[in-house]
């Protein structure tokens, strides 16, 4: 059984489904669906993506960029860029690919409606989840009790799961974003059809990319409130668009002019949680964000979750009778990369937010000093090659 029918859990019931096992995901909205807007896609998600045959599924709305491009949201100068041609396909096996959510949402739904040992059932919020000797029960709030042989908390950042584990909560970052996406004719003349773009600048950034074969174009601004207090953090108090529009008003023509065209009617705060060493407790795991949620700065939330989904399914393969030794083994050999992405993902989103004039000296210094081809800065994010050749 999975907790959460999103990119991950629907992924996780993909590769548990292949090995032969029935599955069951619950999902507490009366739909399936996903919310936000545009999802960045590094060739180790893709390698995922390829081992459950949706590839040309995905080719029907993915957009495939030349470049990753790092600008100066203040001065609208080039700061770096990392080419994503053949020399990058080559490297790493895969493309680099842009896409709506909802629609690698779509792809991983249909596959599963495909599969007849899918069960896929909603409006079922779960309330309690309880290991009964080599038993899982799960309890939801319409009183619908369940009986697996093995669960799967993939229920994201709020996670109910993971309260089995650990007491920890969400970490505020003091950031928000305002995402979403426009009709591709409606974007500014500035705008890099073929590349992912991203303006920074002292606390804050702005992302443009295309997405669903170009017909739209994904704008994220993500910025740090300075209205922000600990005791304000669940109210619309900080991180208004009055904010961003005032904060945004220092940066270059280009980047004003995107903001004018940002969603305004809702606000993400964005959060992680500090890595933990354990993710199971009897028969009950966890997966994605549930697991190890994570700023958005590296693009990974969602190829991690991709990456867990295909991970754990191999060990569930390989231990058909064992399900203390799959468990045990998935999460061996994925904490320890999913804790450096979450690490990393702060750290990579401090430097692009640098405020102190030395620190982005000695950033944008090193940009200029590595080539469009320099790979060597994301070997350890997309060489993964291992995934791809699973057996």
């Amino acid at each position: 059984m999975i907790i959460g029918g999103g990119i991950g859990g629907l992924a996780a019931a993909l590769a548990i489904s292949e090995k032969g096992e029935e599955v069951c995901v619950l999902e507490q909205a009366v739909e399936f669906g996903e919310i936000g807007a545009g999802l960045q896609l590094g060739p180790n998600a893709i390698a995922v993506l390829d081992r459950f045959g949706l590839l040309d599924a995905i080719s029907e709305y993915a957009v495939y960029p030349q470049r990753l491009v790092i600008r100066d949201a203040l001065t609208a100068q080039k700061l770096t860029a990392l080419n994503l041609g053949p020399a990058f396909r080559e490297r790493y096996g895969y493309p680099y690919v842009v896409m709506h959510r909802t629609d690698l949402h779509t792809v991983l739904l249909q596959a599963c409606r495909n599969q007849a040992n899918i069960r896929l059932e909603t409006n079922r919020t779960v309330v309690s989840t309880e290991n009964v000797g080599e038993k899982v029960l799960v309890t939801c709030k319409d009183g619908s009790v369940y009986q697996a042989k093995a669960v799967i908390g993939a229920d994201g950042l709020w996670s109910k799961t993971r309260k089995l584990l650990v007491e920890d909560e969400p970490i505020c970052s003091e950031y928000v974003a305002y995402r979403g996406t426009i009709p591709i004719a409606e974007i500014s003349t500035h705008a890099g059809l073929d590349d992912v773009i991203a303006w920074i600048g002292p606390e804050l950034h702005l992302v443009q990319y295309p997405v669903r074969r170009k017909e739209l174009y994904n704008q994220v601004v993500v910025f740090r409130s300075h209205r922000y207090v600990k005791e304000l953090e669940h109210t619309d108090a900080w991180g208004t668009v009055e904010e961003m529009e005032e904060r945004f008003q220092q940066c270059c023509p280009e980047v004003r002019n995107a903001v004018t065209y940002i969603q305004r009617q809702r606000r993400w705060p964005l959060y992680d949680r500090n890595p933990i060493g354990n993710w199971t407790t009897g028969r009950i795991t966890l997966l994605g964000d549930a697991a190890h949620p994570m700023l958005q700065y590296l693009a990974q939330g969602a190829c991690q979750a991709l990456e867990d989904a295909l991970c754990l399914g191999d060990h569930l393969e390989r231990n058909p009778a064992n399900i203390d030794a799959a468990f045990s083994a998935y999460q061996r050999e994925r904490i320890e990369r999913t804790s450096a992405v979450q690490q990393n993902a702060r750290k990579f989103g401090d430097m692009l937010h640098a405020t102190d004039d030395l620190t982005i000296l000695l950033r944008n210094k090193l940009f200029a000093q590595r080539t469009d081809e320099d790979f060597g800065p994301v070997d350890w994010l997309y060489g993964q090659h291992v995934l791809a050749n699973r057996q």
